[in-house]
């Protein structure tokens, strides 16, 4: 028998992308008459939104419907996300734990795929669809901290990268209109929200499949946005190196609520495996990017992500990355291992390396890169700033979490916050860096 009022409970694996993607589903779910139940245990629907990028994603997804499954075994559960985009033919057959497949590229679609699974019917949406035809505007749900909101502005990516199997999960590029992009960031403001991240797979492509050339699409985006009113961040999130628009820097100058954090995956620093990874860029191009804009915004912040373990990865190609860490002396930077992934490019390729030498060279890139993100984070002490409150800490009176200009949210170090008072988690206020713990700033507001 239906409910009259189903309730789910959704778990969001994975990246900000596929945040967006939950809250999403989580609005087209309420519009249709099911409400959100306060745990997995209380549901008549579990929804796994999941991530396919890694194998160790995969794995991650896969176990989280099976462990759903043993746990509550009267609940139906639905598979949606990046996995199951790529693999529902397959999981159909193979993941019998599962009691449906959302693999459609519209999220919107979540309401006739969790209606079919209540009712028994064990259906595989199609992998088709347009990327933004279900988007909520911006009243859906917000899974994010007090303050802050993911907006997607792309989906798919023409880079190709031949280790990365973005492409085969979410297809090329398609840019969403500018008209709604500035609607959706307009009413997260009116709600209160002081941080508006936007992200896409690589928003220095954004535009192109709309006529704009090179990186003045997103240019264009950004000088439409700066005419929202009010005391706001926007934050960039995920900018590939060999197309990085350099009017990006002349807007951070003329508006400082478009804030110098720039996220930039350079990857590594060995010219022939920046090519077997069919990318363009090499150290001194990056190096020179990085110089570029640290004279123009001498108070930015730059992350990127090494990859370690890409077939053919000699000590040689090693150490040349180990040199341009030093060199770069970035504010932050993310490790990852070569993850293998069959229909890209790199999947054929010889000279693969042993995961236990891949994951030493993490460990050694991981450890170098402390020291480093400490320095950079000591030149913010006695600065003028201001924080985002993003939550109490329980039990410290005056205490909090939160953020700044140079921590992006998730991934980056943290600012502690020490208040005269009560201040409401989701407030941006003025305050001043007095020291720095670690890798985390201290901030008295």
């Amino acid at each position: 028998m239906i409910p009259s009022h189903p309730s789910y409970w959704l778990d969001p694996l994975g990246c900000a992308k596929n945040q967006v993607d939950a809250e999403t589903m989580m609005a087209v779910l309420g519009a249709a008459g099911w409400t959100a139940a306060k745990g997995p245990g209380e549901a008549d629907l579990i929804i796994v939104n999941s991530c396919g990028f890694i194998e160790s994603a995969k794995r991650e997804s896969i176990a989280a419907v099976i462990g759903y499954r043993r746990d509550y075994p009267r609940s139906k559960i639905l598979l949606a996300g990046c996995l199951a985009r790529r693999y529902a033919g397959d999981l159909a057959e193979s993941l019998t734990e599962a009691d449906g497949f959302l693999a459609s590229a519209d999220p919107g679609a979540a309401a006739e795929a969790a209606a079919a699974a209540l009712e028994g019917r064990r259906i595989v949406t199609s992998t088709a669809g347009a990327a933004f035809a279900g988007m909520a505007p911006g009243d859906r749900p917000l899974l994010s901290l007090p303050g802050s909101a993911y907006v997607k502005i792309a989906e798919g990516c023409d880079n190709h990268c031949s280790f990365c199997a973005i492409p085969l999960i979410r297809g090329p590029l398609r840019s969403r209109p500018p008209a709604a992009v500035y609607a959706e960031c307009k009413r997260l403001l009116e709600r209160g929200v002081r941080e508006l991240c936007l992200v896409g797979q690589d928003l220095a492509s954004w535009g192109r499949d709309l006529g704009y050339a090179g990186g003045s699409g997103l240019a264009a985006l950004l000088e439409e946005l700066a005419s929202l009113e009010g005391s706001f961040w926007l934050r960039l999130l995920y900018l590939h190196p060999d197309s990085f628009p350099p009017s990006l820097l002349d807007l951070c100058q003329k508006d400082r609520r478009l804030l110098p954090y720039f996220d930039i995956p350079f990857q590594h620093a060995s010219a022939s495996l920046l090519r077997a990874m069919n990318r363009r860029g090499s150290a001194e191009a990056y190096l020179d990017l990085i110089g570029s804009i640290r004279s123009a915004l001498p108070d930015s912040a730059i992350r990127s992500t090494f990859l370690t373990g890409f077939p053919g990865e000699t000590e040689e190609d090693f150490h040349r990355l180990l040199d341009f860490q030093e060199r770069a002396e970035l504010d932050w930077a993310g490790v990852f291992t070569y993850s293998r992934e069959e229909g890209t490019a790199a999947w054929s390729m010889k000279g693969r390396i042993a995961k236990k030498l891949a994951l030493a060279r993490k460990r050694e890139i991981e450890e170098r890169q402390l020291p480093i993100t400490e320095r950079r984070m000591e030149r913010f002490v006695g600065r003028e700033t201001e924080v985002l409150v993003e939550e109490k800490v329980e039990g410290e009176e005056g205490l909090y979490l939160g953020r700044l200009p140079c921590q992006a949210p998730e991934v980056d170090g943290s600012a502690v916050i020490s208040a005269d008072g009560t201040v409401a988690p989701g407030a941006l206020l003025p305050g001043r860096i007095f020291a720095r713990a670690g890798i985390d700033l201290e901030v008295r507001v």
